[in-house]
């Protein structure tokens, strides 16, 4: 193409025009593209077109990194590629389709402004005109402009007039009155500054597809052109799809139909493989940056860079499909990219089934395409966003720590020492002028209706017009009279009934006001009516619906006012929601019952009835108005008929209102400004007022100077959002005449950016007539009714005539609450205008606004407080707020000190005066000759960090940057939340239906820059709602705080959302310091990754522990083993045991096998359990050459088979290994892992049932592990030939079987039993849960490692009871199976896992009658032991008791045993053992490794449950886990345990040994040092506690014993109260008290209780703090009642909370800021990555743990199709 600057000049400007009109919205983007395309075509050569045909159309432009390109000459964006000197050659237009270009929209003409001027490229004249399409986050190339700044040629002028007038007509009517050419030009120039920094990549947050489609501006061909590109078609195979239970669900498959589908979900899941889109981002154009589609042919690379190895964006490379040829060098990229563990090499089977998940095993040719999309991945934007965090932006953080709140708040509120200070002298108060009344002002209201009413009765008094302009009725003062007396005699009349009384309403009584916005006549009616009769009037607000918040709030306030009736018209009456059933009027959710009296058709007052006569005490209440404060809740402010009247005569006064004047009114008639005025003022004066509803204003914005001009009003009541929107109809313009107007009042002329509504309106309408004097802009609040008002005509009044001002301040010495004048050029200023003067007879001072009321110096922002006989009085029935509002008496800073007899100093102040003074709200200054200039009010007010913001002026920057573009002007909110002790920003606007995503996410991202350059804080959260979502007030404008409620609870569903906590919290707790030297007491308790380096040890670490609390080192023992009383005549091979058992007793019943209906499947006595054991063994022996020593797999379902394999490989003197077989649903994931055991344990043959042979042979199987390449497998119901001959001899140190287990880290590891170890360990268990052959045990567990295992297989036969086996599969599909056991077969002690105990809390919550009538009973229950490898789950333990206690369960029989992989049982609760004792600890204090114990309901308080009670045998101490020295029993450690159970030591472990190889040789460096203990893993603490039944009599609410501290002092009372309790305690049931007390004569002593904190492995590391995820969790569990599931893991040094959202899709965004917020105060951290997803996503083992690591690597292989992914700034 030919060169730019060669291109004729009129293709130059159309294409400049051109780009105009597409960013002034004048043409879409398709006409855009044509007309562009047709320009240019005819100077492309023809060799570019042809390439351009043959070159596929790419999805997206993708935007290089600048590091990545800067040594490239050329630059493109978009098909023009712009070379470093600013010319552009414009090629491949005409092949882009539309869909492509409304992505790559943003990057048109994205060169600075001097390059793309120097080179001629637009042309000069009028590029500042353009408003581009978007861009660079904050990219100075952007400004919108609406008008050219700084230089606009000749030629173009008539054009920019044209288009000037054509954007005006475009306008929409949604628009508000924060327009500001200043605030624009401010932002633009704020954005400018920005250039030189390096941009801020943001992340964009990912989408699911249907979220997309939901949220507004997606268009179809976006979803089509990205979501069938970004996964190839070889990926789904019609022999992969089968129907995935819900928690199985594969990576890449998702089934057609899910089985369990989540409740309301709208989007197909199954319809698409991966049904999420990643939001592409093309937000960082720059001249520096490169397309990488678009440059490589036309010119020869020069020295391209390395590739990075930190990807920092997710924009870096095209889609699969078009990036086959660099597969390679996308590989390289991504192994550097990792560093974190390793999980993206999956090549290895192994390494794929390492973590036992459904989301790590990945095909073959699933991992070129993984790779191939690399730099889409998650992890790609998470490097994004940490490389954006790495900025110097961010404050730094104060260096402290945090151990209480007080210090949070301090650091909260910092002292700037630069602030400015206030250096002007005290303040002194300002005099309104004297109250002159005109003569014959009447003396009343009532008098004056009365008078105007009789004398002038065809007066006008009230008009309206109806929807259409047009006007329908007027009310004469002599029918507003009549009506009036009609109404107050009704209601002297009517009888109510109030409950059972009938009564009258009488003089004093309230009554409430219900009257929808467009019927002021039949409101004025009541009103003088219930003047009239004495009763008070409350004006409320109509409800639309029951369920409508707002009403909540006003129903509160209508009970504390004690109304009972409400005043309505029929119209009004028939629109209130009805009952469905009775079809009357509804209860409103929160109201009173009301008795509606309607106004209208009532009969005439007989003649004798004389309104005249009631006397009404002055003092007495005229009205009550209802008002709002800062949180939402309504308040009734109480008004007096003295300050009413006096207010009126004010006005009169200050606005010269004269008896037959019109006056227009656009104004809200109900409360405030327009009650004032249009309602009571009018009537003083006998004026004639006309209304103009809202409906007619949104329809017709002009039409209230239409009637100005039609009724030659002299007055008119309007808001500074109708002058914009008067300014915008400029069609109706022509016709109009303001002439006659001397006063257009401008009720909220106190907002700073009424300005610039005034200012526009006065210079377009002074040629209409408007006079400049007949602005007048006031300042208002209900407490202290007009607080300033501008004089009309300004020349009366002793004013000078020119009194008018205006300053320019700075808003940063404003934000420290003082007065300091700025330059008008600058950024950073506000313009404000003054409200005119005090009101007559008032007297105004300015005080502080926080504190004491100290008068302030005359530079110094303040509230505004008013004292005059025309103020509101009270807040009806709240004396406290009333005191400090309505009774304020300012103090001189004149402080005097007097010291008293005790020393202590007394500050006194002198008070100004007497009177007291009133709080108006408003913050401000008095300026020269006594203008009043407002600022902000109270309530918008933000105090962040210690500098106030007020949200309009938020709202003004926000809407400065490119308003017109994305969001409507006049629908966003702004309020600050409390989190973390500190008010946070919060901006909620409403986006334009057809802004795309990057659109508003790179609007919201420049959003940020704008306000932060221009106001100097963070918004904490910016969200984006779909049109019309902000909750409005009935006259249209944002019900703020309802708005603010709907965010905290989340119900506000927004569309988008970017929350910024990185850089806004900056008052975050500092780590404890670490002590070098001697001292290291904090050192010696940190646990792992905390970066410690000097690990030496110093004499104090020994006492460790003895300097926080308690004078003992952490160290307990279970009792002694002793001997069992059968022990002589008893062998102790588990093999002589069963077969001793199956001689003396052959036909005991020791297993029983039931189904899911809950009947018997199989039973096994002893002898037969011995026959199958020996028939086994031969099998093992004749077909599968097994030798004693050999290892045998075992993969069987729970049941009887296993038990038998297992004795048969023991009988044999093989090792056995027991496997969980793969779910025939879910192969593909649980397969591989099953295959990786087996080799592992080295396994030499597979023992099996027929079904799990045919799986691991079948076809599916196949596309996972090819079936030839298994050992052999034998089916153990095939025959041998031959009987075995006899049991094999082993010693007691030899192996008797093998355990693996998979951790919640994603850990495979297999330990080695020894027989010693097994015999000990079946000893141990027996002593302590008292296990006899007459015994009945249930088990609900997985019968395949630790505890689990040994409880289904080996203590049944060694202690003979009769073991009632039910699979927790069987469970899931019966819920009430393993309770009816219980209470069928009166069962006393049982097992199961928490899987189990949550799966009935959640499945009979509401099946609690069913099962009473189907007599199940649980006060069999002595023992219910939670088999678990965890901390306690204290809620949902606490849960289940709860629910079942309805079935007889005792609450105090459920307890949590404790095991490990090198021990399997070191706690379990026995059948005598006392209650498990609950402490409370500090929360913060275990972050440091710090045990303090805190009470109940104390703040940061955790509740931590003992894990039962140490077997016997077992020793445990609690060791620093880094520096193994012995700690005290104030300190977490890791737990250490000795016992002759313990495993003999790993037989693998899957990953790296060595960190391993100490676990079960550890030795302390302090103390005893030669004993050898085995290492856990589980961090953990001791707490001596008293050991007595009696405790568990302790109600929840009373502390428990164990939570007071628990030294010896406590032992007398506790001792004492067991003798009072034990009786009592064990009444109900005499056999339990009679074992009880056996069992527990020589126990009422001190025990040491275990209590587990959390797995070293899973704790999370951050800013030196120690942190577990159970924790984390738990509070982000209660942000949102639709949260199903969470779970949290970190990736470099990010949190990422993973949470599972039981709703409908539009409902995802809620979370993410509830989310950020419960973990920034529970837990002082900022998460980083906050992902939403279906329920069922997050892994959970057959344990019921949760597997976090897996979910990580699911995640971070983009494997979790999430429904939103929002990355936290």
């Amino acid at each position: 193409m030919e060169h730019p600057s060669s291109l004729p000049g009129y293709v130059r400007e159309k294409l400049a025009e051109l780009d105009l009109e597409l960013s002034e919205g004048d043409i879409t983007q398709k006409g855009y593209e044509k007309k562009r395309a047709k320009l240019l075509q005819p100077f492309l050569k023809k060799h570019e077109v042809d390439k351009v045909k043959s070159t596929p159309p790419p999805p997206y432009y993708n935007v290089k990194d600048a590091n990545n390109s800067s040594s490239h000459g050329n630059v493109s964006s978009d098909g023009v590629i712009v070379s470093s000197e600013g010319y552009s050659y414009v090629t491949e237009v005409p092949s882009l389709s539309s869909s492509q270009q409304r992505h790559s929209k943003k990057i048109e003409f994205q060169v600075g402004k001097s390059s793309a001027l120097q080179g001629g490229h637009v042309g000069a004249p009028g590029y500042e005109n353009m408003r581009p399409q978007g861009g660079a986050v904050g990219d100075p190339g952007y400004q919108n402009t609406r008008e050219p700044s700084g230089f606009q040629s000749q030629q173009s002028t008539n054009s920019s007039q044209h288009r000037q007038r054509r954007t005006q007509r475009k306008v929409t009517h949604n628009e508000k009155r924060y327009h500001s050419e200043v605030r624009q030009e401010a932002v633009q120039q704020a954005l400018a500054a920005l250039k030189g920094r390096p941009k801020p990549s943001l992340p964009m947050p990912s989408k699911r597809t249907s979220v997309l489609n939901r949220s507004p501006g997606c268009n179809d061909e976006l979803d089509s052109s990205t979501d069938d590109e970004s996964i190839p078609e070889e990926n789904i195979s019609p022999d992969k799809e089968y129907n995935y239970p819900r928690d199985h669900i594969s990576n890449s498959i998702l089934p057609p139909e899910p089985i369990i589908k989540p409740p309301i979900r709208e989007s197909s899941i199954g319809s698409q493989p991966h049904s999420r889109l990643d939001v592409k981002q093309n937000q960082m154009p720059n001249p520096k940056y490169t397309s990488s589609n678009s440059a490589p042919d036309r010119r020869p690379p020069q020295n391209l860079p390395p590739l990075p190895t930190s990807d920092t964006s997710s924009t870096d490379s095209p889609p699969i499909a078009y990036k086959r040829e660099n597969d390679l060098s996308d590989k390289a990229f991504k192994q550097k990219q990792f560093n974190a563990p390793d999980i993206t090499q999956f090549n290895n089977a192994h390494r794929a089934a390492d973590r036992v998940t459904r989301y790590v095993n990945v095909s073959q040719n699933e991992l070129n395409e993984a790779d191939a999309n690399g730099k889409w991945k998650v992890s790609a934007k998470i490097q994004q966003l940490l490389n954006t965090l790495k900025r110097p932006k961010r404050r730094p953080l104060p260096e402290f720590y945090e151990d209480n709140d007080i210090e949070l708040e301090i650091a909260a509120n910092t002292k700037d020492p630069n602030a400015p200070k206030p250096e002007g002298s005290t303040m002194t108060p300002v005099q309104g002028e004297q109250l002159s009344i005109p003569a014959g002002l009447p003396r009343t209201l009532e008098c004056a209706l009365q008078r105007y009413g009789t004398n002038s009765f065809k007066s006008p008094m009230a008009t309206v017009l109806d929807p259409n302009g047009k006007i329908t009725t007027t009310l004469t003062y002599g029918k507003l009279l009549s009506r009036a007396q009609k109404v107050a005699y009704a209601l002297s009349t009517k009888i109510f009934s109030k409950g059972p009384e009938q009564v009258t309403l009488k003089a004093g009584d309230r009554v409430a006001l219900v009257y929808p916005n467009n019927d002021p006549l039949s409101f004025i009616t009541a009103w003088y009516g219930c003047m009239f009769r004495g009763l008070v009037p409350l004006p409320i607000e109509l409800p639309l619906s029951s369920s409508d918040t707002p009403p909540q709030q006003v129903g509160f306030l209508l009970s504390s006012c004690g109304i009972t009736v409400a005043l309505t018209s029929e119209a009004c009456l028939k629109g209130l929601p009805k009952s469905t059933t009775t079809g009357e009027i509804a209860k409103l959710k929160g109201w009173p019952r009301l008795q509606w009296f309607v106004t209208e058709h009532l009969p005439k007052p007989p003649k004798e009835f004389n309104v005249g006569n009631l006397r009404v005490d002055d003092s007495a209440a005229a009205y009550i108005e209802y008002t709002t404060d800062k949180e939402g809740s309504v308040m009734g402010v109480t008004v007096t008929r003295a300050a009413m009247i006096n207010h009126c005569r004010a006005l009169t006064m200050a606005c010269h209102y004269t008896e037959g004047e019109t006056i227009v009114c656009v104004l809200d008639f109900k409360r405030e400004v327009g009650l004032w005025h249009s309602v009571l003022t009018s009537v003083l004066n006998g004026m004639h007022v006309i209304f103009i509803p809202y409906a007619l204003m949104k329809l017709r914005p002009s039409s209230w100077m239409q009637l100005i001009t039609k009724h030659r009003a002299s007055c008119c009541l309007v808001k500074s959002r109708d002058l914009h929107w008067g300014l915008l109809a400029t069609k109706d313009h022509k016709d109009i005449s303001l002439s006659s107007l001397r006063m257009l009042l401008v009720a909220d002329g106190a907002n700073p950016w009424s300005l610039s509504s005034c200012d526009q309106f006065l210079s377009v309408f002074q040629a209409k007539g408007l006079r400049s004097d007949a602005i007048c802009p006031c300042a208002s609040s209900s407490e202290v009714f007009t607080v300033s008002l501008r004089r009309p005509g300004r020349g009366s009044c002793g004013f000078s005539p020119s009194a008018t001002g205006r300053g320019v301040l700075s808003m940063a010495a404003l934000s420290h609450g003082v007065v300091r004048v700025d330059s008008e050029d600058s950024l950073t200023s506000l313009t404000l205008q003054d409200c005119g003067q005090v009101m007559p007879a008032a007297q105004m001072v300015v005080v502080r606004s926080e504190g004491v009321p100290v008068l302030c110096k005359t530079d110094q922002v303040g509230e505004i407080c008013v004292t005059s006989g025309s103020t509101s009085a009270s807040y009806f029935g709240l004396d406290g707020m009333t005191n400090s509002t309505f009774k304020v008496q300012p103090l001189l800073e004149e402080f005097e000190q007097l010291k008293d007899g005790n020393g202590t100093v007394n500050v006194i102040s002198k008070q100004i005066g007497e009177e007291f003074y009133v709080r108006s709200g408003l913050l401000g200054f008095l300026g020269p000759g006594g203008l009043v200039f407002v600022c902000g009010s109270r309530d918008g007010l933000m105090t962040v960090t210690g500098r106030k913001h007020n949200a309009d002026d938020i709202i003004a920057t926000v809407l400065a940057v490119e308003p017109m573009r994305f969001i409507y002007r006049g629908r966003i909110a702004v309020f600050s939340i409390k989190v973390l002790r500190d008010e946070r920003v919060c901006v909620i606007a409403e986006q334009r239906p057809d802004c795309s995503e990057e659109e508003s996410f790179q609007w919201m991202s420049r959003v940020l820059q704008a306000v932060d350059s221009i106001h100097q804080v963070g918004i904490y959260c910016l969200a984006l709602v779909p049109p019309n979502h902000l909750p409005k007030t009935p006259l249209g404008g944002i019900h703020l705080c309802e708005a603010r409620r709907r965010f905290l609870e989340g119900s506000l569903h927004p569309a988008n959302v970017l929350m910024c906590p990185h850089t806004c919290v900056t008052n975050l707790p500092k780590p404890r310091e670490l002590h070098q030297g001697v001292q290291t007491v904090a050192k010696l308790s940190s646990s792992s990754g905390c970066g410690i380096t000097d690990t030496g040890v110093g004499p104090a670490s020994v006492m460790v522990g003895n300097l926080v609390q308690g004078n003992r080192l952490a160290e307990a023992h279970g009792r002694d083993v002793g001997l069992a009383e059968d022990c002589e005549r008893k062998p102790q091979l588990i093999t002589g045991v069963l077969r001793w058992r199956a001689n003396t007793s052959p036909d005991h019943i020791i297993f029983t096998l039931l189904n899911s209906k809950g009947a018997i499947a199989k039973t096994l006595t002893c002898s037969e359990l011995h026959k199958r054991a020996e028939k086994i063994a031969a099998l093992l022996q004749e077909r599968g050459r097994i030798e004693a020593g050999d290892h045998v797999a075992l993969i069987f379902p729970p049941g009887l088979d296993l038990l038998c394999a297992f004795y048969g490989c023991l009988y044999l003197g093989a090792i056995p290994i027991t496997i969980r077989p793969p779910h025939p649903q879910n192969l593909n994931t649980t397969l591989p892992t099953v295959r990786m055991i087996v080799d592992v344990s080295k396994s030499g043959i597979v023992l099996s049932i027929q079904p799990i042979i045919k799986l691991l042979k079948s076809r599916e199987a196949a596309t996972s592990i090819d079936p030839k390449t298994w050992p052999p497998i034998l089916d153990i119901d095939d025959n041998p030939k031959r009987k075995y001959a006899g049991i094999a001899t082993v010693t007691f140190d030899s192996s008797a079987y093998l355990d693996f287990s998979v951790s919640t880290c994603g850990r495979l590891s297999g330990v080695n039993i020894t027989h010693r170890s097994l015999s000990s360990l079946c000893a141990s268990l027996k002593l302590a849960c008292e296990l006899y052959p007459s015994r009945h045990v249930a088990l609900c567990l997985d019968p395949y490692c630790g505890l689990g295992f040994v409880m289904w297989t080996l203590i049944g036969v060694y202690s003979g009871h009769h073991s009632i086996l039910i699979a927790p599969y069987e469970v899931e599909a019966n819920p009430s199976l393993w309770l009816s056991t219980l209470s069928q077969h009166r069962v006393r002690d049982t097992f199961c896992s928490y899987g189990v105990i949550e799966l009935c809390t959640k499945a009979l919550s509401n099946s609690i009658p069913s099962l009473k009538q189907r007599n199940i009973d649980l006060r069999c229950v002595r023992t219910c032991v939670v088999v678990a490898e965890e901390r306690p789950r204290v809620q949902l333990t606490q849960q289940f008791c709860k629910l079942f206690q309805a079935l007889g369960l005792n609450t105090r029989c459920v307890s949590t045993s404790f095991g490990c992989r090198v021990n399997p049982a070191i706690c379990v609760q026995g059948a005598s053992s006392a209650e498990s004792a609950q402490v409370y600890v500090d929360m913060r204090a275990l972050r440091n490794n710090r045990v303090a114990l805190v009470e109940r309901g104390a703040p940061n308080s955790l509740c931590v449950i003992e894990s039962g009670k140490l077997l016997p045998g077992v020793k445990v101490i609690i060791a620093n886990p880094d520096t193994k020295g012995h700690c005290g029993d104030s300190h977490l450690g890791e737990i250490w345990v000795q016992a002759p159970h313990n495993a003999n030591g790993y037989f693998t472990i899957y990953g790296d040994e060595t960190d391993y190889n100490d676990h079960f040789n550890a030795k302390l460096v302090t103390g005893a040092t030669s004993e050898l203990y085995a290492r856990t893993g589980y961090l953990g603490f001791l707490r001596r506690t008293e050991c007595s039944q009696a405790a568990s009599l302790l109600d929840e609410t009373t502390p428990s014993v164990a939570s007071r501290d628990s030294d010896t002092e406590s032992l007398n009372s506790i001792s004492q109260l067991q003798l009072n309790f034990s009786s009592a305690s064990l009444g109900g049931n005499t056999e339990h008290s009679l074992i009880s007390g056996a069992g527990n004569s020589n126990d009422q002593e001190l025990h040491d209780a275990v209590y587990v904190v959390g797995a070293v492995d899973e704790v999370i590391s951050l800013r030196g703090m120690n942190y577990h995820p159970i924790d984390i969790e738990n509070s982000v569990m209660r942000c949102h009642k639709k949260i199903a599931e969470c779970a949290v893991f970190t990736w470099t040094n990010l949190l990422v909370v993973v949470v599972e959202l039981d709703g409908n899709e539009s409902e995802a965004l809620d979370l993410v800021p509830l989310v950020t917020n419960t973990v920034l105060e529970d837990h002082q951290l900022i998460v980083g990555v906050v992902v939403v997803v279906d329920p069922g996503v997050v892994p959970i083992n057959s344990r019921g743990e949760k597997q976090r690591m897996h979910l990580r690597d699911g995640f971070l292989a983009d494997q979790l199709d999430p429904i939103y992914v929002a990355y936290n700034m």
